[in-house]
């Protein structure tokens, strides 16, 4: 193939626009980046040679190794490892495939453009070379092709690339660092190796550089042509967990995560018997950005026996602890499984079960701390780990019915008593005599919760009523309908029945009030038409003249909103209208004559009223105004 020039993808040239002028933080993560690519390439060469040993040529020893030439003002970076074709050079480094990108994209034009550790978590690494580089040259032959299909590809990280073909001995691959002026101190064996040793110490391969040591003669250092390891390449996970220090957990998580932001907790086990794995998970302390993308595979990688087999391996883990990164060895797995076979094995089975409760026992123990040193700094661990992933949790209510009541016990919720972290194990604590339910709510907001006339008579009473908010409740407590032995009860649901917290005179009011008050009920059923399943007199409001509930079995008028935003279709359902007989509006209502076209418009008001209350939307917005302006002027 002649020279080609090429331009890039639209989304690579603004990346390398933000790259080239914004990212001057750190701008050592350039060597991490392509140093973990180089190990990456060496895994898959490993991988696929599994199937093909010929692809490893006259070289069966992998590694990666790292130069410099001071006078060139260039750095290379070499693996001998699965190569590039021409076509994969064209398609991987000058398009994006991955998703998320656009993402990185808004979070590098924020207020963290110059965070260069953004760029390792997006699959973005290669351009981070242009941090430190104005051109790089990529040189690469695949394995098991041809030395005269070896592939040049060059760029100075503006509009354009060109690549070429060329003769290559050795296969693998060299990226070739031309430094930009002012970067020269990374032409240096401490500078190189110090990063090395910092970000890459954990690659199970050698990473190599050229001994250097000092020649009293020429009073310098002078690098000889003896390369030596410059990184422990022993995996973290596979040492003793008595050799490995607090600091050393965090800097491995930074390495794997590329997340500066130590850790909430992590744990470290071998766990033998009938399935052998190792394990090394860690809960982050802030959520990705695609943390709701449920499409998106795990953090977790799988090795069989130290070899590198796959990123994301979604079959480790549940899909509501996407969250957790981290590494799982197994020592049964075959070196050759593929993600079809992970799904189906049964010793994948026993380390996703083995894992998941070691997770839930993680966040247990940070929960309910037993040491009462840490109790109080757990607690705030919890906390702030519920603040970014509670709603993800609550997938798993749904999803996990193994561990259910574990997962329940997790959860946390607001309530009338607090604005957060109240447990249901909180909450059958403070119950009253004779309370035999849990009472909740689902509203939009906090506040609209707070404010529903639903809670009136909960709230005369001293009755503690959860508050859900988040767009999951609804899914979660279609899962989740006791706890305890204690059943979950909607205060927007069927009749209230308080049991013995309403004393005998509050019922024989009641239903005198509902015995007196038919002949409204009537009129209003007719003026309300199609709007309403039913109108009956209430037993929970105080303050408010009325209020929508949904009859037990009916879907609630929130979830069926939630379900209509999210472009679903929702089964069709009329609420229940409950007056307060007591209030003066009702009262009024009562009071007008039969036939009153103004009794026709206040039940409208009143039904309306009620159905904004609960967070609902007006089918006919400006009839409801023309209503209450004629009232208004009576």
């Amino acid at each position: 193939m002649d020279k080609q020039t090429l331009s890039f993808q639209a989304e690579v040239k603004q990346l390398l626009h933000l790259v080239t002028h914004s990212m001057y933080s750190n701008k050592e993560i350039f060597l991490r980046e392509l140093v973990s690519n180089a190990s990456d390439a060496c895994d898959k060469l490993r991988f696929e040679a599994l199937n093909n040993t010929a692809l490893f040529e006259d070289q069966p020893n992998l590694e990666v190794r790292v130069s410099f030439d001071k006078a060139a003002r260039r750095i290379v970076i070499s693996d001998n490892g699965i190569g590039l074709s021409a076509q994969e050079a064209i398609e991987h480094l000058g398009t994006i495939a991955k998703s998320g990108t656009r993402e990185f994209m808004g979070k590098l034009e924020g207020e963290q453009a110059k965070d260069a550790n953004l760029i390792g978590q997006f699959g973005v690494g290669f351009y981070s070379g242009y941090i430190v580089a104005d051109r790089i040259t990529v040189e690469s032959r695949r394995a098991g092709v041809a030395i005269t299909e070896g592939v040049r590809w060059s760029s100075e990280g503006t509009g354009d690339f060109e690549v070429e073909t060329i003769t290559r001995e050795t296969r693998g691959t060299d990226v070739i660092l031309h430094l930009r002026e002012g970067e020269d101190e990374f032409l240096s064996t401490w500078k190189l190796k110090s990063i090395i040793s910092k970000y890459s110490d954990h690659i199970s391969l050698p990473v190599l550089m050229r001994k250097e040591s000092w020649d009293a003669e020429k009073g310098e250092n002078v690098i000889a042509d003896e390369w030596e390891p410059v990184n422990k390449a022993a995996a973290l996970w596979a040492r003793s967990k008595s050799d490995i220090t607090d600091a050393e957990y965090k800097s491995f998580y930074e390495q794997l995560t590329y997340d500066t932001t130590a850790p909430l907790a992590y744990t470290h086990n071998r766990v033998e018997g009938r399935t052998e794995y190792t394990q090394l998970l860690y809960i982050p302390a802030k959520a990705p950005m695609d943390l709701w993308n449920r499409d998106k595979r795990g953090g977790v990688k799988l090795y069989v026996k130290r070899v590198f087999i796959m990123d994301d391996a979604e079959a480790l883990m549940p899909t509501y602890l996407r969250f957790v990164k981290g590494v799982i060895d197994s020592a049964d797995l075959p070196l050759n499984v593929s993600r079809e076979l992970l799904q189906e094995s049964r010793d994948v089975k026993a380390i996703r079960e083995g894992s998941t409760k070691r997770v839930l026992s993680m966040l247990e123990s940070l929960a309910d701390s037993s040491d009462e040193q840490t109790a109080a700094e757990d607690k705030a661990k919890y906390a702030a780990f519920y603040k970014e992933f509670g709603a993800v949790l609550k997938e798993g209510v749904g999803e996990d019915h193994a561990n259910q009541e574990r997962l329940a016990k997790l959860l946390r919720f607001a309530s009338t008593h607090a604005d957060e972290g109240v447990s249901f194990a909180d909450y059958v604590a403070r119950m009253k005599d004779g309370q035999e339910a849990i009472y909740y709510i689902t509203a939009d907001t906090l506040a609209a919760a707070k404010n529903s006339p639903q809670l009136e008579i909960f709230k005369k009473k001293g009755i503690e009523v959860l508050l859900f908010t988040d767009r999951v409740d609804e899914w979660m407590l279609s899962h989740l309908y006791e706890f305890e032995g204690k059943n979950l009860q909607s205060v927007a649901k069927g009749a209230v029945d308080l049991g013995s917290l309403q004393d005998e005179e509050e019922k024989k009011q009641a239903e005198v009030a509902a015995e007196g008050f038919k002949p409204t009920l009537d009129r209003l059923k007719t003026a309300l038409g199609e709007r309403a399943k039913d109108v009956r007199v209430t037993t929970r409001l105080v303050d408010s003249p009325a209020c929508l509930v949904t009859e037990e079995g009916d879907m609630s008028g929130h979830l069926a909103r939630l379900l209509k935003q999210a472009g679903q279709a929702a089964p069709s359902s009329k609420p229940v209208l409950e007056v307060n007989a007591d209030h003066a509006l009702v009262k009024k209502l009562a009071a007008l004559p039969d036939g009153s076209g103004t009794f026709d418009d206040l039940a409208q008001v009143l039904f309306d009223n009620a159905l904004l209350a609960e967070g609902g939307q007006l089918d006919d917005p400006a009839a409801h105004v023309k209503r209450i302006q004629a009232l208004i002027l009576g």
